[in-house]
C-alpha cells in the first residue's frame, strides 16, 4: 500500500502486554467456518466424551480450527462468578501485573451471570473487556455497564443476511435466522452507545469474494464504530491480499504503528476515504517464546499462524483453572499454581521486558521495515 519511504516515517507506539484473556463460556449461536473457539472442541458436540479425542465436528455445525491439531485433552466448562475465579484473578494479578481482562467464548453475552462477572474482575482491579457477536447483547450490556464494562469488540459478519450466512455452515445457512442475528448485533451496538460503552467493530476477510461485503460493512458501521479489519487464520495468504485490496480500493493512508511488547498482536492505522475516516488492520508480529516456543512443531513461517499472543485462562469440567499459552497447543495448558510456580511464567515476565527495550532500541526504521514488509510478504494480519 504505502511505498518504503513512507512507510519508514511512520510513529511507531509501543506498549506492554497486560492482557488476560478467558473463556467463560463455550455456547454459541454461530457456525462460523473460520471459528478457533479459543482452542477448545466445540462442547455440544461432544459432552459424553472425554478427555479425548475430541470430535472436531458434529451436529451443531461449529467448528473449531485447531482441535484436530493443538493436542486438547479437557472440555471448557462455564465459569461462574465465584471465589474460585475471584482468587484465580488475583492470583494472575499480583503475579503477572495484568491490568485488563477479556472475556471470550463461546459468544460471552449467553452467560447467564455475565453482569455478575464483569463486576468480579472490576472489584479485581481489571478494566474489563469483551468480544461479542451481539447475540444477547441488548439485554446484557446495559447491566453489564453498570458493573464496569469498559469496552466491546463486536466482530461483524454480515450486514445483510445473506453475507451473514455466507461464512456460516451449509447446513445453517438460513436467510432468517441470518437477519435476526444482524438485529440482535445491531441492537448491541445500539445498546453500547446508549449505555457509554466503547464499541469496535472487528471484520475478519476471508478472501477477495469478501471484499464487497467489507466495503458495506465500512459504510455501515466506521461512522459509529472503530473499524478493526482481521484476517481468517484458516484462509491465509487469500485473506491477507483481499485485506490489501481493500486497503487499496479506500485510498488507504498509513497513520502509525501500534506494538505490544511481549505478544505477538499490532496493529497499523490507516487514513481512509480522503482522511476523513480511520481504521486499523490487525497483524502478527514474529514472535516466540524463547524456551517454550523453541521445540514446537509449529514453529516455522507457515504453520505457527499466532505466536505468542498471550495468556489465556480456562475451567475445566472438573473445576480447575488453566493457563494456556497457544491456542495452537492446548496441550500446553497448566493448573495456575503450576504455572505460577513453574519456569514459563518466569519466562513470559523476562521477555516482556526484553522486548519492550528491543523495540524501543530500535525505535524507526527497524520497526516501520517490518511492517512494510509484512505488507509486502504476507505475513498473517490477525
Amino acid at each position: 500500500m504505502d511505498d518504503s519511504s513512507a512507510a519508514d516515517s511512520l510513529p511507531t507506539h509501543i506498549d506492554t502486554d497486560t492482557t488476560l484473556r478467558v473463556k467463560i463460556l463455550d455456547a454459541c449461536g454461530m457456525t462460523c467456518t473460520f471459528c478457533h473457539n479459543e482452542g477448545t472442541p466445540v462442547v455440544v458436540d461432544n459432552r459424553h466424551r472425554g478427555p479425548g479425542p475430541f470430535l472436531i465436528s458434529g451436529s451443531s455445525g461449529r467448528t473449531s480450527i485447531y482441535a484436530a491439531t493443538n493436542g486438547t485433552r479437557f472440555l471448557p466448562s462455564t465459569i461462574p462468578p465465584d471465589e474460585d475465579f475471584a482468587h484465580a484473578l488475583h492470583r494472575l494479578r499480583e503475579s503477572m501485573g495484568f491490568t485488563e481482562l477479556h472475556l471470550t467464548g463461546g459468544e460471552p453475552t449467553l452467560h447467564p451471570r455475565l453482569p455478575d462477572l464483569v463486576r468480579l474482575a472490576a472489584d479485581q482491579g481489571y478494566r474489563v473487556c469483551m468480544t461479542s457477536n451481539g447475540e444477547n447483547g441488548a439485554r446484557q450490556i446495559p447491566a453489564c455497564a453498570d458493573s464496569g464494562l469498559d469496552r466491546v469488540n463486536f466482530s461483524v459478519f454480515g450486514t445483510t443476511p445473506e453475507e451473514l450466512a455466507q461464512v456460516q455452515h451449509a447446513r445453517f445457512r438460513d436467510r432468517a435466522k441470518a437477519a435476526a442475528k444482524i438485529e440482535a448485533l445491531n441492537a448491541s451496538i445500539q445498546a453500547c452507545v446508549d449505555s457509554g460503552v466503547r464499541a469496535s467493530a472487528n471484520i475478519v476477510i476471508l478472501d477477495h469474494t469478501h471484499i464487497a461485503r467489507v466495503h458495506r460493512l465500512l459504510d455501515t458501521y466506521a461512522p459509529e464504530l472503530s473499524v478493526r479489519l482481521l484476517n481468517s487464520l484458516d484462509h491465509g495468504q487469500p485473506s491477507i491480499d483481499a485485506i490489501n485490496e481493500v486497503l487499496d480500493q479506500r485510498g488507504a493512508v498509513a497513520e502509525a504503528h501500534h506494538l505490544t511488547a511481549g505478544v505477538s498482536g499490532a496493529r497499523t492505522t490507516y487514513r481512509i476515504d480522503g482522511g476523513r475516516r480511520r481504521i486499523h488492520v490487525k497483524w502478527i508480529r514474529p514472535v516466540r517464546l524463547p524456551t517454550t516456543c523453541q521445540g514446537c512443531r509449529f514453529n516455522n513461517d507457515t504453520d505457527c499462524q499466532e505466536g505468542f499472543y498471550g495468556l489465556r485462562l480456562y475451567r475445566d469440567r472438573s473445576g480447575s483453572h488453566l493457563v494456556g499459552v497457544c491456542l495452537q497447543r492446548i496441550d500446553l495448558c497448566q493448573p495456575i499454581e503450576d504455572f505460577l510456580n513453574g519456569p514459563v511464567s518466569t519466562e513470559i515476565l523476562r521477555f516482556r521486558q526484553a522486548d519492550r527495550d528491543r523495540l524501543e532500541a530500535d525505535h524507526g526504521t527497524p520497526i516501520t521495515a517490518l511492517v512494510t514488509a509484512h505488507r509486502r510478504e504476507g505475513n498473517p494480519t490477525t
